[in-house]
């Protein structure tokens, strides 16, 4: 929904909680909404996790009830949508709650937007996923608020870049922290789970993965699969250079992320030797079978 002309721009997640001369909000726009109607921003990129730390939220609101409001602003097609307190919803939810206090605001999609991203950093636990679709929503609005002439603004001050300033309201070390995170977004999901697995680190997966084709990333995938391996940041950095002069087939790939691997170990028994500890009766499967079962006893004795 868009706001009118001529209002105070929204900035930052505290500003929410004040009117232009810093007081409380107004009561009017402090309701008990229904659960019903309350629906999830659009493309809200952080996930609501029915976990350990969702649990204590549960048995907080059903002793104390809610006890910070959430935010919401109205719907064209009805009822409200959730800028902050989806995990309050769902805990309310949980603890059998009907409806939630929320404070209702008159917001544009970028004022909502970046009041949405700020108020759910505040959280302990943040996948990298979770920043990197958060930090590319917040820097779209960012840059569409910069464009826009119909704001109040205050007397004109040095600004910082876009990508700094949201490095700062998160407390990122800086800039180019955020542009690599917002790099994730390229990235095809099982690759995507691996920076959030802590398997792939963010500055490997931001310089060395995203620049990869789609295409060229699930061929990656399917060779890192084949071989049971997650690349190294130096066979990252040959698969990048590698391109440059060649396409990057399966071919390549595997040869690249097969350096440095352990070379396959075959042992040969000899038939006459295994004969000397079976009966003569036996088939080769059933001296196999043998054979396995005594490796995997052996290997549960010497773990």
């Amino acid at each position: 929904m868009k706001s009118s002309a001529g209002k105070i721009q929204v900035t930052s997640f505290q500003d929410l909680f004040q009117t232009g001369g810093g007081a409380e909000p107004d009561d009017k726009m402090l309701r008990e909404i229904p659960l019903s109607e309350l629906f999830p921003f659009k493309d809200h990129p952080f996930q609501v996790r029915d976990d350990e730390a969702m649990q204590k939220t549960v048995e907080s609101i059903a002793r104390s009830g809610v006890l910070t409001p959430g935010i919401v602003r109205p719907r064209r097609e009805g009822g409200y949508e959730l800028i902050a307190g989806h995990r309050r919803k769902r805990g309310s939810e949980l603890a059998g709650k009907e409806t939630m206090p929320v404070i209702i605001r008159d917001l544009d999609d970028d004022e909502a937007t970046i009041i949405m991203v700020d108020s759910n950093l505040q959280r302990e636990k943040i996948l990298p996923s979770e920043k990197a679709f958060a930090y590319k929503m917040k820097l779209e609005a960012l840059k569409h608020q910069g464009k826009r002439s119909d704001l109040t603004l205050e007397p004109a001050v040095p600004k910082l870049p876009a990508r700094d300033k949201i490095a700062q309201d998160a407390g990122e070390n800086c800039g180019l922290t955020v542009t690599r995170y917002i790099a994730l977004t390229k990235l095809i999901r099982p690759l995507l789970a691996l920076v959030d697995a802590d398997k792939l680190s963010l500055s490997t997966a931001a310089d060395y993965v995203s620049i990869l084709t789609e295409q060229e990333q699930t061929i990656l995938v399917s060779v890192m699969d084949k071989l049971d391996v997650i690349p190294t940041r130096s066979q990252l950095v040959k698969i990048k250079e590698q391109r440059k002069t060649e396409a990057l087939t399966i071919t390549v790939i595997e040869a690249i992320l097969s350096e440095g691997c352990p070379s396959t170990v075959q042992v040969v028994l000899k038939q006459t030797r295994l004969r000397q500890y079976f009966p003569q009766t036996y088939t080769a499967q059933q001296m196999e079978e043998v054979i396995v079962s005594l490796l995997e006893t052996w290997s549960v004795q010497h773990k």
